[in-house]
């Protein structure tokens, strides 16, 4: 992206001979001639650095002042240019919100070079030196000077999947090799005069022009699937998933790493906000993820439609198979006390009134039947049970078999309610947020 400098001075001959002094590939100069137009190119552009003189009527303190209030939220870089060489005007100026003090006539050698440092600090503090990408703050400055430009643009919005489990299971420093890599994928299918930057620690936006976005995506998806299995160990990939350590002898079942790609076009032309963008991007994202695949999703002018996105209610409802009658009232009691709607089954067949719960909790029951087992298996198999969360408890201590059922959590017997509830309070929040 290329950096934005603004210079705010009424004299024609000498702002006309800045700009050219600072312009070139990778940053573009505006000049204002008032204060009002400055006000407008700040909003729209967000300024990487200001240069503000003192050709107008207003004391410079003040015009500072001015413009570091009207600043506050993306904190550019401002240097005063004078033609007092006082040195209580320099401090007084500093005082009032200046970064930088130059007295006029300017040797232009050096004032190209201080301004060149200055953009390059103001780039630095911007950047994620492990991964040398835009963070979020400069991202999202990047999409609003895409807004006012007038020319066709399109965004992608895209996630490592089960990256936090990734991490917790593989500690941070394989996470951050995931991460290397990945950025080398997505830089590796855009040009130069794309912008890439990051949005959190495992989400990333790519701006680039609308007709490359689907065929950036589906090199995305492919190639991120070409190369996540060697980020895994050979248990694992033996396996199919991976097996996150809860409190004591609990084990999750979380699926492995994938991508997930959201898209928009200006094509349609109702982009006028950074949140309107976001807003967008996230639904289709959020449309486009799947628990164990990498998938994209474009967004469409001819399929767009008024309520065509409905918001899903929060589902609270959990089934229980518990043989033992006292723990299962005791279970029921309290998470009819935390709001949930609770379900008791009295034998392990399969509920024929039930659709869809957000979650289910089973006790394996005799391993040698299998009972509780084969019916973990039907629900996480069966389309009435789609997406439900499923916990297994057991008082045999073989976490992989249980696993292996398609549970998303095993539980060792005997278990503290407290950690039973705070299980189920976070595999329920985590159904409603998929």
């Amino acid at each position: 992206m290329q950096s934005v400098t603004l210079i705010i001075d009424k004299r024609l001959e000498l702002s006309t001979k800045y700009k050219k002094m600072l312009e070139s590939d990778t940053n573009k100069v505006i000049i204002s001639k008032d204060l009002l137009t400055a006000i407008k190119i700040i909003k729209d552009n967000e300024p990487d650095l200001i240069i503000i003189s003192d050709s107008f009527d207003n004391d410079l303190s003040d015009f500072c002042k001015q413009v570091r209030a009207l600043t506050y939220n993306m904190r550019p870089v401002i240097v005063a240019l004078s033609k007092s060489a006082d040195i209580n005007d320099r401090i007084k100026v500093l005082n009032s919100g200046a970064d930088d003090f130059l007295s006029e006539p300017v040797n232009m050698d050096e004032f190209k070079v201080r301004m060149n440092a200055h953009l390059r600090r103001e780039f630095e503090s911007n950047f994620d030196p492990k991964l040398v990408l835009g963070n979020k703050n400069y991202t999202l400055r990047a999409i609003k000077r895409e807004l006012v430009k007038d020319c066709d643009w399109g965004m992608l919005y895209i996630t490592i999947e089960n990256f936090d489990s990734y991490k917790q299971a593989y500690t941070e420093l394989a996470s951050d090799k995931l991460l290397q890599t990945f950025t080398a994928i997505i830089k590796s299918g855009i040009e130069e005069t794309d912008y890439l930057g990051q949005l959190e620690e495992n989400s990333f936006l790519v701006i680039t022009n609308r007709l490359k976005c689907e065929k950036i995506a589906n090199y995305l998806t492919y190639a991120f699937d070409s190369v996540s299995s060697r980020f895994y160990a050979e248990h694992d990939l033996t396996r199919g998933y991976m097996i996150l350590q809860g409190d004591e002898f609990a084990g999750k079942r979380v699926n492995f790493v994938h991508t997930t790609i959201g898209a928009i076009t200006n094509s349609s032309g109702k982009y006028k906000t950074i949140n309107q963008v976001l807003n967008s991007l996230i639904q289709i994202h959020n449309l486009a993820q799947k628990p164990n695949k990498s998938d994209y999703l474009i967004e469409r002018e001819q399929i767009q439609g008024a309520n065509s996105v409905c918001e899903r209610k929060y589902n609270n409802k959990i089934v229980i198979y518990e043989p033992d009658s006292a723990l299962s009232t005791l279970l029921s009691a309290i998470l009819d006390l935390q709001g949930y709607e609770v379900i008791v089954m009295e034998k392990y067949l399969m509920p024929k009134k039930i659709i869809n719960p957000a979650l289910v909790i089973i006790d394996a029951g005799d391993l040698g039947k299998k009972n509780g087992l084969n019916l973990c298996y039907k629900i996480k198999n069966s389309i009435d049970f789609k997406n439900s969360k499923v916990v297994v408890t057991s008082v045999v201590h073989d976490k992989e078999l249980v696993l292996n059922t398609g549970a998303d959590l095993y539980l060792p017997k005997p278990y503290e309610i407290p950690n039973m509830i705070r299980w189920i309070d976070s595999l329920v929040k985590e159904f409603n947020e998929g």
